[in-house]
């Protein structure tokens, strides 16, 4: 064999065990946004690794609502593992005043997040995508020894072994490390709790298809209460620093609905973190979505749908940073990234930070607009079904976009000052005014109590009508429409 033959021969087996080595995306964290990333990838035709620390299926605290904009960004054919399907909503404010409100056509499902996760991680692997799981990412490097050269990063693993990439995506969670390596900054963070109860037969068929939200004690705090068979999940959430006062929130919260004599089979807990304006989504071949970028609703801290929309947009666009043969490329479409998630749900956490401010000061006119307003309801129905976002309706609105400014006004300018963290003992004046159904102020309800809550009227799911009170408002779509299927996301 000549000199030139053997020399070519080793350039190419240089190139063959490169190849081998180099992945063309490294996906940290097998969450929602770590799944739909690895899924988006794996489908273009890349050579991913996903890469998780934990064995799966694995709990996570988390309600488990799957609005529509969830159910949109699923990969094609995905089965949701549903646990219910909702179709009635009530809402009370601090366990008072409490309303329910029904539809028809399913609002939208619950699922647990064992089954959900493990679901989509399937899905990226049939797509082509490799998992590792009990793998721990100590860091990753750009720069340095372990880097061969511009076009790769090195993720390093706790045990010391180094994989190589040509685009990073880190989804590793709020507190995890990709997050501080890309430098994410956050101004929002929220200590949710929640217990997974189990009931007897009895009770679970007394909530079945019928959630509860609680406006809470402490100024942009909330509870809730998601039915899942023969388990109620049971969770409050507000600002940090308000520990104390947020787990008597969840103690007081299980006592009033009568669930304190059952045994939570889990009780856990959850920080949840909201980005600021500023805060980058990438540095050089490294993108952040999900929890890890601090993508969430402010609001109502909805996460899910957040995780699985930035989760595909940070696949897509890891295969053309992986493609990139130098940093200016590689940066261009950085940014094109960046700009796709604040074009999206940048715009909607804006709008969900308007409405926590309001939230905070004014959560008995809340409380109020939508149980007694159809054309509030209808928009509540509307967002969680995917019909529209909440930045949506506020830019196409002219009605909403003009009483979300008219209050604004009110409140003052949004200096940086909030009332989280400040305990609010009593209903607001505005709450103090909204009667029960007896039509007197004051009394309380039992936000458990089916019966008790039906007060506004509406149409169940199997279409009797209700005629407990006497504004009624009724959805007359049929419940077979598509929107209540559900179950199977489809191109």
């Amino acid at each position: 064999m000549s000199s030139e033959n053997a020399d070519a021969e080793e350039v190419r087996a240089e190139e063959s065990e490169e190849a081998a080595t180099v992945w063309d995306v490294v996906v940290v964290g097998a969450g929602p946004a770590g799944a739909s990333a690895a899924y988006a990838a794996a489908v273009a035709g890349r050579r991913v690794l996903l890469l998780e620390k934990a064995e799966l299926p694995r709990y996570k605290t988390c309600g488990g609502g799957i609005i529509g904009p969830s159910r949109d960004a699923l990969p094609p054919g995905f089965e949701l593992p549903l646990q219910d399907r909702v179709h009635a909503v009530t809402f009370s404010l601090n366990g008072r005043f409490a309303r329910t409100r029904r539809s028809r056509r399913m609002l939208f499902g619950l699922i647990n997040r064992p089954e959900f996760d493990a679901g989509l991680v399937e899905q990226a692997q049939k797509a082509g995508a490799e998992l590792r799981t009990g793998v721990t990412v100590s860091r990753v490097e750009q720069h340095g020894p372990a880097v061969p050269d511009r076009r790769t990063v090195a993720v390093v693993l706790a045990d010391g072994e180094t994989v190589l990439a040509r685009a990073v995506v880190g989804a590793d969670g709020s507190a995890g490390r990709i997050g501080a390596h890309v430098g994410v900054k956050l101004d929002q963070v929220d200590l949710g709790l929640e217990a997974e109860i189990p009931v007897p037969a009895s009770v679970a068929e007394d909530w079945k298809g019928r959630v509860l939200i609680d406006w809470g004690p402490m100024p942009g705090s909330y509870g809730w209460v998601f039915p899942k068979g023969e388990t109620l999940t049971v969770g409050v959430i507000s600002a940090r620093g308000e520990g104390a006062a947020t787990k008597r929130y969840l103690e007081d919260f299980i006592a009033r609905l009568g669930l304190a004599g059952f045994e939570p089979e889990i009780s856990s807990g959850h920080l949840t973190r909201c980005r600021s304006d500023d805060s980058p989504l990438s540095r050089g071949r490294v993108l952040v979505c999900g929890d890890a970028a601090g993508l969430l609703e402010p609001w109502t801290r909805e996460g899910i749908s957040f995780a699985l929309r930035s989760g595909r947009l940070a696949g897509e666009w890891a295969v053309r940073i992986a493609e990139a043969n130098d940093a200016v490329d590689a940066r261009r479409q950085a940014l094109n990234y960046a700009f796709a998630i604040k074009a999206g749900l940048g715009v909607e956490m804006a709008v969900g930070r308007r409405m926590l401010a309001l939230f905070e000061r004014r959560p008995g006119l809340l409380h109020a607009t939508i149980t007694g307003l159809r054309p509030a309801w209808n928009a509540f129905a509307d967002i969680t079904r995917g019909s529209t976002t909440l930045a949506g309706l506020v830019r196409s609105n002219g009605i909403a976009r003009r009483t979300l400014d008219v209050l604004d006004r009110r409140m003052g300018p949004m200096d940086g000052t909030t009332l989280r963290g400040v305990a609010r003992s009593v209903p607001s004046p505005a709450a103090a005014e909204l009667p029960d159904e007896t039509g007197e102020p004051g009394s309380a309800d039992v936000p458990g109590s089916r019966d008790s809550t039906d007060t506004t009227d509406t149409t169940d799911t199997a279409g009797a009508k209700e005629t407990t009170g006497t504004a009624e408002t009724t959805d007359t779509t049929d419940a077979t429409d598509a929107t209540d299927s559900g179950v199977t996301r489809s191109e």
